[in-house]
């Protein structure tokens, strides 16, 4: 059989073809899916530079048509402020799972950004109380824009506060999205008063120094731990880590690189002692939320099948409208 060619998509393409609302029902379908048993373990690669980093990170997305899924991250937290480049940038190689042809390569900024975020919000939906209403986001950027319109769909937000080290990142992200969410918006130089405040809690930053502490969280608050995706990048006290009900969306990676790592690495977890993979929750095998008191956190660090299942759904509907390029990387014969 004769390959048409692999697809080429723009990252205006894959912002097009894939709404965030669509992309929380494919996420949550394939932590589903995993906790059944039915998607084989991802894999990760990781590869050092010196001022930032490569991952590589690939999975099998099976189904009524199979997907072998490559996600290429690069990672250089100084881009924004340097070089006025995006922070995460990178590629995802969609290949068909039964004979391995490269169906479509993406751009993979808008995918990370969006499946990041709709990893929240199912954890949210599964592990917050549900009349929680007032949030506050850590990290004001990009990803906290796509996180706050995430979670908005599974909970009955009213109030935000908006906390960046950089306090003009706070005072845009609150202009820009009380007007787009209709929900008060206010930035907040003091994270601890905040925090005492919120029913949930988002953090999305490179910090690696942990800034959320044990002390400032009320009881009951859900904690989403987006952040660290890598060994030496932290936002949460392990001493809150220890003390919580921990649910990890891939547990391996969360004991590797994620907060976790760091409770672990103190002698104050082990392994063990996280609750659940959310992948679990969702298919029911466990239950979420059993008392209004927990705090509980999602130790999300990011997983091949959240990348598969955004890509895959962004290559069909684009090989349907006939968006993007072909290119015949083989070439001639």
């Amino acid at each position: 059989m004769q390959s048409e060619g692999t697809l080429l998509l723009h990252r205006s393409d894959v912002d097009r073809l894939l709404s965030l609302s669509e992309c929380i029902g494919a996420v949550e379908e394939v932590f589903r899916l995993s906790g059944e048993g039915k998607i084989p373990p991802a894999g990760i690669l990781g590869i050092k530079a010196a001022h930032g980093g490569l991952h590589v990170k690939a999975g099998l997305l099976p189904g009524r048509r199979n997907y072998v899924v490559a996600k290429l991250n690069t990672n250089f937290p100084g881009n924004r402020t340097l070089m006025s480049l995006p922070t995460i940038q990178g590629l995802i190689v969609l290949c068909d799972g039964d004979n391995g042809v490269p169906l479509a390569v993406l751009d993979s900024i808008d995918i990370t950004i969006k499946r990041t975020a709709a990893a929240s919000a199912v954890a949210a939906k599964y592990l917050a109380r549900p009349d929680s209403s007032v949030a506050t986001i850590c990290g004001c950027g990009r990803q906290a824009r796509a996180q706050l319109h995430a979670l908005g769909t599974v909970l009955p937000c009213r109030k935000i506060y908006a906390f960046d080290l950089d306090q003009s990142a706070a005072q845009d992200l609150a202009l820009e999205l009380s007007k787009e969410m209709k929900v008060e918006i206010e930035p907040v130089r003091d994270l601890r008063a905040a925090l005492q405040k919120s029913h949930v809690c988002i953090t999305c930053t490179t910090a690696d120094k942990f800034f959320v502490r044990k002390e400032d969280v009320a009881p009951g608050t859900f904690i989403a731990a987006v952040g660290a995706d890598d060994a030496h990048k932290q936002e949460i006290d392990p001493a809150l880590m220890a003390s919580a009900k921990v649910v990890a969306d891939h547990l391996e990676q969360s004991c590797a690189i994620g907060d976790t790592h760091h409770a672990i690495a103190q002698g104050l977890m082990r392994k063990k002692d996280v609750y659940s993979e959310l992948s679990e929750i969702v298919a029911r095998r466990k239950p979420g939320r059993t008392s209004d008191k927990e705090i509980i956190i999602f130790d999300s660090t990011g997983v091949a099948m959240e990348d598969a299942v955004a890509a895959a759904a962004v290559y069909e509907k684009a090989s349907a409208a006939g968006i993007g390029l072909r290119f015949d990387f083989a070439g001639p014969s």
